[in-house]
């Protein structure tokens, strides 16, 4: 053996049921550039819950409507924040995320489209990322726009709430707060700057996703030819838009989700698997 083929990496070992739909994958990806959107599913495996996977909890999120003229709701809001964001804070990238930074930093991914807020795509070692629903870790004044590092925030939250502590045992939601009820006493932070609303550079319900973000996204998709989807049931309006655009291109798109999704007629190939298995296979396969 020589040394050049001892360092080819030995390709990860799949169910027997995933290999030709990996094959078949790996047939429409290889020696193009591929631009990667990703879901909630994508960050399960890092203990952060999905919004509609099987046994997803039922959800009333909090819209942006009523967090701007509610102030009970808003107190209610931040106590969850941020008792969540403790937990959300401390989730690592998994597998996943860590293949899709080696395919980008392989030459093989454009760049990563994700509707995540979590920002573990990034501490995966990706660089080219675009959260077209923003990032728990940011927070922005709603009056004059000043922003501040979430863990600023905390420290304030946590210095004018003393009880405030969080609970063994908290069940974190998707956008990494848990729901709180007794809320009234909550001191809300607002902003040093202007006393305005603070808010998490979040896109709530009923809010649009920035333009400028979502041309970032867009022009990934036309830099690109071909689209990998992972772990989005693409029931929001954006991941449409941009599976949309690459449909309209005539780029093969390959999704990998369990369950179905909204995009599935319009893909070239599904594989209903969990994202982490699949996307090492294909890092494996593709390199």
């Amino acid at each position: 053996m020589t040394a050049s083929a001892a360092t080819v990496p030995t390709p990860s070992r799949l169910e027997p049921a995933l290999e030709p739909l990996v094959a078949n994958a790996v047939e429409l990806l290889q020696g193009r550039r591929i631009v990667v959107l990703t879901g909630a599913g994508v960050s399960t495996d890092s203990g952060i819950p999905d919004y509609r996977g099987e046994g997803a909890p039922v959800r009333t999120p909090m819209t942006f409507d009523h967090f701007r003229s509610d102030e009970r709701g808003r107190r209610r809001y931040w106590a969850g924040s941020h008792l969540g964001w403790r937990h959300f804070s401390a989730a690592q990238p998994n597998a996943g995320h860590r293949a899709i930074a080696g395919l980008e930093l392989g030459g093989i991914v454009n760049g990563i489209v994700t509707q995540n807020v979590d920002g573990l795509h990034l501490r995966a070692g990706s660089r080219r990322v675009v959260d077209i629903h923003g990032s728990l870790d940011r927070v922005r004044c709603l009056n004059c726009g000043q922003s501040f590092a979430r863990v600023d925030i905390a420290e304030r939250m946590a210095r004018d709430n003393p009880w405030l502590d969080a609970p063994e045992g908290v069940e974190l939601n998707p956008d990494g707060d848990v729901t709180v009820e007794a809320s009234d006493s909550m001191i809300v932070p607002s902003c040093t700057v202007c006393g305005g609303i603070l808010k998490p550079e979040v896109v709530f319900f009923g809010e649009f996703v920035p333009v400028e973000k979502f041309e970032e996204a867009r022009a990934l998709v036309r830099s690109a030819d071909a689209m990998l989807i992972a772990g989005s049931s693409l029931a929001v309006n954006s991941g449409i838009r941009l599976l949309d655009q690459a449909s309209k291109r005539k780029m093969p798109v390959v999704i990998v989700n369990r369950g179905a999704t909204k995009g599935d007629p319009r893909a070239t190939l599904k594989i209903d698997a969990g994202t982490s298995e699949v996307l090492v296979a294909l890092r494996d396969r593709l390199a």
